[in-house]
C-alpha cells in the first residue's frame, strides 16, 4: 500500500515538474529559438529511433490544391483498417441506408502487408493567424503518417505505398457519390469547412431523354459529349487543356438549367456552381478553379448578371476619365465590399495557362442575353459549343406531352403544332400547362388546356405587336412633324439672318454715302 503511495507521489511530482518546464520553455523562450531546438530534438530522435515516417498532406505545400493521394489514403483506411480504431467517425454511405466509418482525428491503426506491420496515424494541426483587421483566423492541416521499421523501407515505399494509392483510388471510384457544390464567400471561411466549396449530394433527375428539345439537335450535343469524354489522347496530341466549353442562351424558361443537369447525368459528372459575386479577386478565383476536381462541370449561370463582363473592354485613360476623383473616394468603402473579379482575370481562369492544371472538365455559360457579353468571353476556344436554347416548338412539345401525360398521339397534336409554330411560348410555361392539376383531370383536359392557353398567347402576341406598330409610328409620326417644325425654324432663322445681314449692308452704305 505504501509504495503504491510512493509511486503515485512521485508521479505527481514528475507530472508537475514536466508542465512546469513546459510552461516556461512556452513562454520565456523566443519563438525562433524554439524552432532551432525542435529541429535538432528531431534530429536526435531520428539518430536513436529504427523507425520511418511518411507524411501525406492533405494539399500541397502551397495549400492551393487538395491532394489525390491523401484521398485516396483515407479511403484505403476507412475500408481496411478502420474497423480496429478506437475512435471513428461516421458518414452517410452512397445509398443513404448505411454509414461509412473513418479514422477520427488523432487516432491510430496498424496495417499489416506481407507479413510486415506498419502505423498510420490521423493528425490535424491548427494554426492560428491574426487578420488585417485584427481578426484572429485559424486554419486546419490534415496530414497523415506511416510510420514503419526501416528494414522495410526499399519494400515499403516501393510496393506497399504503390498498393495503397491503387486500392484508395479503385475504392473512391466505386464509391463516388456526384455533388452539387457551391463556392463559399472568403468571409465565411471557418475551421470546420474542408475547404472553399460547400457541397450536397447532386440527385437531379433530369436526362436527355426528358430533356424538351429537337431530338435531331440532343443527338448532335450527345456524340459531342461522348467525343469530348474519350478524347484524353485526342486532346493531348492536338496541344490542348481536356476542356471543353458550352454557352447556353435563349430566353427564360427554355431549359438551360435543365440542359445543365441532363449533361451531368450524362457524363456522370460532379457540378460546381460558380457564385462570382461572392469571389473577392482574380487569385481567389483562381484558388477556387484549382479546387475543383476532374469529371466535372464548372457552371456560371446568368454570366451577364454576374458582374460587369459586359460590352467591350475599356482602357485606362477611358476608365479614369468617367470617374472623377470625388465619385472614387465616395464609392472606395463600397468598393471594398464588391467582387474585383475582371473580365480579364475570368478569362485567364478557364482559358489562360492556369486552365490546364485540373483535366476532364467542362465550363458552362449561361446568359438570357447573349447580345450583351464581350465577344473575347465567348469565342470559340473558350465557349466551343454556342447551343441555343429555343421556345417550345412541335418536337418539344411531344417530349413533355409523353414525360407528363404518357402519350404519344392526340386529335389536337395538328393544332398544336400550328399553334406553336406561329406562337412563342417556353417550355417551361408548356409544362406547367400540361400538368394534371387534380387526379380529375386526364390527357384530354390537359391537352384543351394548352390549345386554350396557346391562344390566349397568340392573341396577346398580336395585340402587344400591334400596339408597338402603333407605337412606332406615332413615334415616326412625331419625329416627321419634329423635323417639319426644325426646318420651318431653321428657314426663318436664316430668313432673319438675311434681313439682319441686308440692313446692316445698307446702313453701312449710308453712312458711307454721308460721309462723303
Amino acid at each position: 500500500m505504501l509504495e503504491t503511495v510512493a509511486i503515485w507521489g512521485i508521479t505527481a511530482k514528475s507530472v508537475s515538474s514536466v508542465m512546469l518546464i513546459w510552461a516556461v520553455y512556452s513562454q520565456y523562450i523566443p519563438r525562433h529559438v524554439r524552432s532551432q531546438m525542435e529541429i535538432y530534438f528531431y534530429k536526435l530522435l531520428g539518430w536513436l529511433s529504427f523507425y520511418v515516417h511518411i507524411k501525406f498532406t492533405e494539399h500541397t505545400e502551397e495549400g492551393l490544391k487538395r491532394s489525390e493521394n491523401y484521398n485516396a489514403i483515407r479511403n484505403y483506411l476507412s475500408t481496411n483498417t478502420a474497423a480496429r480504431a478506437q475512435r471513428l467517425k461516421a458518414n452517410e454511405s452512397k445509398n443513404s441506408k448505411s454509414l461509412v466509418l473513418s479514422m477520427d482525428d488523432h487516432e491510430e491503426v496498424e496495417d499489416m502487408f506481407n507479413g510486415v506491420k506498419v502505423k498510420w496515424y490521423s493528425n490535424v494541426k491548427v494554426t492560428e493567424t491574426q487578420s488585417n483587421y485584427g481578426r484572429n483566423n485559424s486554419y486546419e492541416r490534415r496530414f497523415f503518417t506511416l510510420t514503419f521499421h526501416r528494414r522495410h523501407r526499399g519494400m515499403i515505399i516501393d510496393t506497399y505505398i504503390t498498393h495503397v494509392l491503387r486500392e484508395g483510388k479503385a475504392i473512391g471510384v466505386s464509391n463516388r457519390e456526384r455533388k452539387l457544390y457551391t463556392n463559399n464567400s472568403s468571409s465565411e471561411w471557418y475551421p470546420w469547412m474542408s475547404g472553399k466549396w460547400s457541397n450536397v449530394p447532386f440527385h437531379h433527375p433530369a436526362t436527355f431523354e426528358t430533356l424538351a428539345m429537337d431530338p435531331e439537335k440532343k443527338e448532335r450535343i450527345k456524340k459531342d459529349l461522348v467525343k469530348f469524354s474519350k478524347g484524353k489522347d485526342y486532346y493531348k496530341k492536338v496541344g490542348k487543356a481536356w476542356k471543353r466549353g458550352y454557352l447556353l442562351f435563349g430566353p427564360p424558361g427554355t431549359g438551360k438549367s435543365t440542359m445543365i443537369s441532363a449533361i451531368a447525368n450524362f457524363l456522370d459528372y460532379d457540378v460546381y456552381d460558380l457564385e462570382l459575386t461572392t469571389v473577392k479577386d482574380n487569385s481567389e478565383l483562381k484558388k477556387l478553379l484549382l479546387e475543383t476536381q476532374a469529371k466535372s462541370i464548372v457552371v456560371i449561370e446568368d454570366i451577364d448578371c454576374s458582374l460587369d463582363l459586359t460590352g467591350q473592354r475599356k482602357t485606362k485613360k477611358e476608365e479614369d476619365e468617367e470617374e472623377d476623383k470625388e465619385k472614387k473616394k465616395e464609392k472606395k468603402k463600397e468598393d471594398e465590399k464588391k467582387s474585383k473579379v475582371t473580365l480579364s482575370g475570368l478569362l485567364n481562369s478557364i482559358d489562360g495557362l492556369w486552365s490546364a492544371c485540373s483535366d476532364e472538365k467542362i465550363i458552362i455559360f449561361t446568359t438570357n442575353f447573349v447580345d450583351k457579353l464581350d465577344p473575347a468571353l465567348i469565342r470559340r476556344g473558350r465557349m466551343d459549343n454556342h447551343i441555343e436554347m429555343s421556345y417550345c416548338r412541335f418536337e418539344a412539345f411531344k417530349v413533355l406531352a409523353k414525360n407528363y401525360l404518357e402519350i404519344e398521339s392526340h386529335e389536337l397534336y395538328g393544332e398544336i403544332e400550328r399553334l406553336l409554330e406561329e406562337t412563342d411560348m417556353s417550355p417551361a410555361d408548356v409544362a406547367e400547362t400540361l400538368m394534371p392539376k387534380s387526379d380529375e383531370e386526364d390527357a384530354d383536359v390537359c391537352i384543351k388546356r394548352l390549345v386554350k392557353t396557346v391562344e390566349e398567347e397568340k392573341a396577346k402576341a398580336k395585340k402587344l405587336a400591334e400596339e408597338e406598330e402603333k407605337s412606332k409610328a406615332e413615334k415616326e409620326e412625331k419625329r416627321k412633324k419634329k423635323k417639319k417644325e426644325e426646318e420651318a425654324d431653321n428657314k426663318k432663322t436664316e430668313e432673319d439672318e438675311k434681313k439682319v445681314k441686308g440692313s446692316k449692308v445698307n446702313g453701312d452704305l449710308s453712312e458711307k454715302n454721308g460721309t462723303n
